[in-house]
């Protein structure tokens, strides 16, 4: 990996983490809370690809988790937010072209699987009916985690990025 890329990856690590910190809203019933981070994890699997996605989603959600003091949720965001990153990378596949709909839709099963995935975890740690509940904040974290991926993938197309990509 070239110091380029590994830059870029430590930078989105970091926007996710940041954007995952900035707005957190504590959910009691899981201990858990809903933030933005989504959004990052999603412009970065779209624009760069898989492995950006997976470090963005992974390492920096979980990250967020540990200096928020969310400690029990670190190894289960690590690999659900990383396979969340890497499975909307995939799905995406390798377009210059921001808007399109196997992008779009990539998008939506990614969000769908992190409410998935922390559904999964949630019935194990507390049982099924807090991770039902928490079902409706997973789903409210995912719909304003996309929105904002629409506007921020609009400005980086009127910005023309994908011409500074590799």
């Amino acid at each position: 990996m070239t110091t380029k890329k590994l830059c870029i990856m430590g930078l989105l690590i970091a926007l996710t983490c940041v954007a995952t910190m900035c707005i957190h809203i504590p959910i009691p019933a899981t201990n858990g809370y809903i933030n933005v981070g989504d959004s990052i994890i999603l412009v970065s699997a779209v624009l760069f690809g898989g492995p950006y996605g997976l470090a963005a989603g992974g390492i920096g959600s979980a990250l967020a988790d540990l200096l928020l003091g969310y400690t029990n949720y670190v190894p289960v965001t690590l690999v659900v937010k990383g396979i969340e990153g890497l499975l909307v990378a995939i799905i995406a596949g390798k377009n210059a072209d921001f808007f399109t709909v196997r992008k779009i839709a990539a998008a939506i099963l990614g969000v769908a699987w992190m409410v998935l995935g922390y559904f999964i975890f949630e019935s194990f740690m507390y049982g099924v009916a807090a991770a039902a509940e928490s079902v409706i904040s997973n789903c409210i974290q995912a719909g304003g985690s996309f929105v904002i991926f629409i506007i921020l993938g609009f400005a980086l197309h009127k910005a023309k990025i994908a011409n500074y990509i590799e």
